[in-house]
């Protein structure tokens, strides 16, 4: 049996640094569950001379490779013989240099590494390995985006995306943004403006955007209950986002409290499952302080989806400050 161990990316953030290692375990045991059919085996924290690598058995073929290359945090991929590690080459997804993602700083920024966990599995709750090794490209809607870190990291892997924000001023940056990166990186693009809409169509060049190969970002600013009228019923893959925190975290908007994550949830999750199409899958990442896992599960099950379960996907509750403790979770609309 092949013995294989990946070499976790630092992150920046200590807290979520010292956390690492084990969310890319469960990470990886999720989308071995999801998108691999249980092939692999043994995937736990392994300390290697001092360092934590996370280590797994099971032969990589190009599913497997394309799934592992993709995990979150990986920093470098080894096959491994005993203490002798061999560097393996990867195949990741990613379309564009990083800086999508790591530029842009300011208060509230969710973690990247986290945004990409949760995608990665509500992915493959949706496409399985099809999503990673290219044979799909799923459509990703975040439907609480704020200044858009969910649609970067979808746009990085080469997905098209959308996004939706209330705040209108988050959703501006974010255009600005946008366009920006769009013009320095000489990318092949078009901006068209409709009212709260607007959509970027872009290309690496012009060959690229012959053969086909061009991506969708949209970014609209309204209410996310609106969300069905910007993008019609069943024309999104999967639903990612990060509900509001609490009040510790900015829920406020233009001088009124937002709603609670519990209001939101009644509100919005019907519109959500409407807009995501049969075999689609939904990811929330929320702050149990402030909203127990048994209400987030009737939430879904009331909304229509049907709650992932099982082994992999109890253990991603991680502490993210005094104020917050951030679990994960994963429903299919069937």
């Amino acid at each position: 049996m092949a013995d294989h161990a990946v070499l976790v990316l630092p992150s920046a953030n200590r807290v979520y640094a010292q956390q690492g290692p084990a969310l890319l375990a469960a990470e990886l045991a999720a989308l071995n569950a999801l998108a691999l059919d249980g092939r692999l085996a043994d995937i736990e924290v392994t300390d290697l001379s001092g360092v934590p690598y996370v280590t797994f058995t099971g032969e990589l073929d190009e599913a497997g490779l394309a799934v592992v290359s993709n995990v979150s945090s990986l920093y470098a991929l080894f096959d491994r013989d005993g203490e002798t590690l061999r560097p393996r080459a990867m195949r990741r997804l990613d379309r564009w240099d990083d800086d999508l993602v790591t530029i842009q700083r300011y208060s509230g920024k969710t973690n990247e590494q986290l945004t990409r966990l949760l995608l990665n599995v509500t992915v493959a709750a949706a496409a399985g390995a099809a999503a990673f090794t290219g044979e799909r490209r799923p459509r990703v809607l975040d439907p609480l985006c704020g200044r858009g870190t969910t649609i970067n990291i979808a746009a990085l892997c080469g997905f098209d995306a959308a996004g939706i924000d209330v705040d209108k001023r988050d959703v501006d940056a974010y255009v600005q943004f946008f366009t920006t990166w769009l013009k320095d990186k000489r990318a092949k693009h078009t901006t068209r403006r409709s009212g709260t809409s607007t959509t970027f169509t872009f290309a690496a060049d012009k060959e690229a955007q012959k053969r086909g190969d061009s991506q969708e970002v949209v970014a609209i600013a309204d209410d996310t209950v609106n969300a069905v009228q910007y993008l019609g019923k069943s024309s999104v893959d999967v639903v990612v986002t990060d509900l509001p925190y609490g009040v510790q975290h900015g829920s406020q908007s233009a001088g009124a409290l937002r709603r609670s994550p519990a209001d939101l949830l009644s509100a919005a999750l019907p519109v959500w499952r409407s807009l995501v199409r049969k075999g689609g899958a939904v990811g929330l990442a929320w702050n149990t302080r402030v909203l127990d896992r048994q209400a987030v599960e009737e939430a879904l099950t009331d909304a229509g989806l049907a709650v992932v379960a099982g082994p992999p996907f109890g253990v991603f509750a991680h502490r993210v400050d005094q104020a917050v403790e951030r679990d994960l979770i994963v429903a299919r609309r069937l």
